[in-house]
This record gives C-alpha cells, structure tokens and sequence, in this order.
C-alpha cells in the first residue's frame, strides 16, 4: 500500500478505559479522543493495537456499558474513509465481530504484516510472545479456549461483567503501585521475539503494545522495535511519515 501525499499512518496501544474508575477513564478518553480528533486531518490509517477497553467481551446481544464518545469518533474516522485495525490484547481476549460489524473496523487476533511505501510492518499486541511468561501463556490457552469462553458466556450477563471487571482491576500496572521499568535488551522478550522473526524474514519495524514502557530499540539486523507505551501514564503513540517511524507524546494545546 502507498500513502497518498501528505498523509500518515498511526498507531497507538494500551488506553484501558473503564480502569481503575469512570471519573479518571472518562478523564483519559477525552484526551484520547482530542488526539484522534487531530489525526484525523492527515490520518491514512490507524492501527490500535490492544487493551483500548481495560475489560471486554462480547455476548450474543449485548457488550460493556459505556465507552461511547471513543466508540463514536472510531466510526466516524472509518466512515471518512480512515483505515483503521484493531488487534486483540489480553485484555480484550474475546473480542469478536462487534467492531467490524458496527464500525468497519476489522479485528485480528494474531500479529500481523503489513507494507506501507516499500517499508514492512509486524504489529500485534505484544503479550504471550518470546519467551518465558509461561504463567500468562497457560492462562491465555484457557481463556481462548471455545469451551471455557461458552462456559463464562452462560453465566448472567450482569455476573459475567463484574466478575471480568474485577480481576482486570486487580493490575497492578492501573493501580498505580508498579511502574514499568527496561529490562535491558537481553531480559526484554518481546526484543527476542523480533530478533527471532528476524531470523526468519527481515523487515524494518516492529511494533507491539503491552509493556506500558515506551521503547525504540535498534535489532540485530538493522530492524527497528517500537513499544507503544500507554495512555494511562505515557500518552504515547507511533507514526510513520512514509520515510521513518517515531514515537511522539500528545500533549494538546489546550491541556
């Protein structure tokens, strides 16, 4: 894909609206919404890369209260004609069709390539990749597991959402009592995922959301890893000009 003059893609992770209250959430998603509002005007594509919602899960007819204004300016971007992604986190495991269906926004549950002016992109959300984690890794094989998605499903709506809004709470990183912190190259394994996909076909970025610590990290090839941050803390985000990709921090005028 090209981007037409003077456009730009974006890309942006981890809002986890709806934690740790309605006050400070509604706090951080109109700011969150402010920054959508002013990429709009050279935004070819945006990319969301997980954990938009702190908790989601979709019923048969029904989703989490709430979250309208962000919801809004996501379909109206995508009706002007903005590309937008949405990749899956381990927040928002059982994320299904509602997106696509009611904003045209596709949905992807597995990282993903995707080239813009000859530069070549693998994005994801970042958790369960590399090595170690294993706790997560088991956890996540039972949470994406169909028999246990039906067996959550079946209890009352009202149950399932406050049971699910419960644990997510219980992040430490939302709480506010851990600070994210570099690990150092050889610790970091979301960098030896990338160096191992490297190993297999080179590309120029990769880019993951997860570890709310802003990062660009030059690989062992050449390639370039970019950790989105958050916007819990950071207010971070990602944008490729057709040439490079940067990390940038929104910070409005009017804040």
């Amino acid at each position: 894909m090209k981007l037409s003059q003077s456009k730009k893609i974006y890309f942006a992770s981890d809002q986890h609206f709806g934690a740790p209250n309605a006050a400070t959430s509604r706090k951080r998603e109109i700011h969150f919404i402010s920054w959508l509002e002013a990429i709009s005007q050279d935004a070819q594509a945006l990319y969301l890369l997980g954990d938009l919602f702190d908790f989601w899960v979709e019923y048969k007819k029904a989703v989490p209260k709430g979250f309208v204004r962000v919801l809004g300016k996501l379909a109206q971007m995508a009706d002007a004609g903005i590309i937008i992604h949405y990749f899956v986190g381990n927040h928002d495991l059982w994320m299904k069709d509602y997106f696509e269906t009611e904003l045209g926004i596709p949905v992807h549950h597995h990282p993903q390539e995707v080239e813009w002016n000859n530069k070549t992109f693998l994005l994801g959300h970042g958790d369960g990749l590399g090595p170690g984690d294993l706790g997560y890794k088991r956890m996540k094989k039972v949470f994406t597991n169909p028999l246990a998605q039906i067996l959550f499903r079946s209890l009352p709506t009202r149950w399932g959402l406050s049971l699910g809004q419960f644990f997510s709470l219980k992040n430490k990183l939302l709480s506010g009592n851990e600070v994210p912190e570099f690990l150092g190259n050889d610790k970091e394994w979301l960098v030896h995922y990338c160096n191992e996909q490297e190993q297999e076909k080179q590309r120029n970025y990769y880019i993951f959301g997860h570890r709310h610590l802003p990062l660009e990290i030059l690989l062992e090839k050449g390639a370039t890893y970019i950790n989105l941050g958050d916007w819990v803390t950071h207010c971070t985000y990602a944008v490729f000009d057709g040439h490079t990709t940067k990390l940038k921090t929104w910070k409005p005028t009017h804040d």
